[in-house]
């Protein structure tokens, strides 16, 4: 399903030609927004967006992986992954039939 990646200047012109902000102040905000998501989730908290979703930081533990080629079992150290759910609002767009 090939299709075109949404950027973040796709984002600021987007909001330059339907709000009418300046190209700089749309990507001043475009950044801004970005950057408050980034550190709200860096902290641990969950960011929600209303009929979108939530973005969450997850903890896995460490654990023991195979590497599938060779046999070998290779230890996997603990870490934080970022976690996206899509709202029920958004699911439905997703699945329209048109």
């Amino acid at each position: 399903m090939p299709g075109k990646t949404l950027t973040r200047a796709d984002l600021s012109e987007a909001i330059h030609r339907q709000i009418g902000l300046s190209r700089t102040e749309s990507s001043d905000l475009v950044k801004s927004v970005l950057d408050i998501m980034s550190d709200t989730l860096v902290e641990g908290e969950q960011v929600k967006l209303s009929s979108f979703g939530t973005f969450m930081v997850r903890e896995k533990r460490g654990r023991i992986g195979r590497n599938p080629k060779t046999g070998e079992e290779v230890p996997i150290t603990p870490r934080r992954v970022l976690v996206f759910r899509p709202s029920q609002v958004m699911k439905s767009q997703i699945n329209k039939s048109d």
